[in-house]
């Protein structure tokens, strides 16, 4: 298993799909193999990108299988787990620990709102079923579940519940829970627009969407942030905002399966009920894209993190 450091740019990778709604397992390895040489940290399967709710068991094995054999220890891959059901959250979760996973990202129970009592022991209970190490997705603007502060007090005590992908789209809380637990829990933005500003105030990583297709310059405002090279890091940040505000958007998947398909990480299929962009919809997403390919700033030199 390879061990998880909680910091960095984790890929929220997108599900690549053939013409005929099948797995696209080379385009998978082209793309895994294109974010691993960019000096990513890690990858994240299944995730709302992943197009998630729309794959089956057998294909999350496959994606996942294959995406460790092509990793091979270079990087952590983990599976994300977004279920209705704590029993099936629990057999998902044995699942990926027989599968491969090196982690978890958990999402709270689905189409349920739960309360704080319910939510954390729907995390506890998943936690206790595994050896894994795991992440807790926070997203209540898009999942309507916050996990605060003293959920979170309760929930380390499990040790193996060791981060949080942060998407309260307030910027604020990275210093919340960093006064709080200072650093128990380690902390991943989760909202392309503000990872900069969260790096900034102390956020241990960024999980990515636009980094699917800029993977190179995803990490290298990571890079330049932890070495203090801010002014560098700002100056990408503004070229790349018009690309990361897609991540924000109801349609992100498509969006952002467009994007890799005009830079050549990807394509732009995807599952129903999901289509892919036409008409002027299409038209105004890929002048956004390629005028920021046009536009796409030469990077420095910068060591590794």
């Amino acid at each position: 298993m390879t061990p998880i450091e909680w910091n960095g740019v984790y890929t929220a990778i997108t599900t690549k799909m053939t013409a005929d709604d099948q797995l696209d397992l080379s385009l998978q390895a082209k793309s895994t193999e294109a974010q691993i040489a960019a000096g990513v940290d890690g990858i994240i399967l299944s995730g709302s990108l992943g197009e998630a709710s729309t794959l089956t068991v057998a294909e999350k094995e496959t994606l996942l299988k294959h995406t460790v054999a092509t990793a091979a220890g270079r990087v952590p891959v983990l599976l994300n787990i977004s279920e209705g059901a704590t029993a099936e959250a629990i057999q998902q979760t044995i699942n990926a620990e027989k599968w491969g996973a090196d982690g978890l990202m958990v999402l709270p129970p689905m189409r349920y709102k739960s309360d704080a009592r319910e939510t954390v022991a729907f995390f506890r209970a998943i936690a206790q079923a595994t050896s894994l190490p795991i992440m807790v997705y926070n997203n209540p603007v898009d999942y309507k579940i916050e996990v605060t502060l003293d959920m979170f007090a309760e929930l380390i005590e499990e040790s193996n519940i060791q981060a949080v992908k942060e998407s309260t789209r307030d910027i604020a809380n990275v210093s919340r829970l960093r006064s709080r637990f200072g650093n128990r829990i380690k902390i991943l933005c989760g909202v392309d627009t503000i990872a900069t500003e969260e790096l900034l105030m102390g956020a241990d990583g960024w999980i990515g969407g636009l980094v699917c297709a800029f993977p190179a310059e995803t990490v290298a405002i990571y890079r330049l942030i932890k070495a203090g090279r801010v002014s560098e890091a700002v100056d990408i940040h503004r070229w790349f905002l018009p690309l990361l505000e897609l991540d924000l958007n109801p349609k992100l998947v498509q969006y952002i399966k467009l994007t890799e398909a005009q830079v050549g990480l990807g394509s732009e299929y995807v599952r129903a009920p999901r289509l892919t962009l036409t008409g002027e919809e299409r038209a105004n997403i890929l002048k956004i894209i390629n005028d920021g390919i046009a536009a796409r700033p030469v990077l420095p030199i910068i060591s590794p993190a």
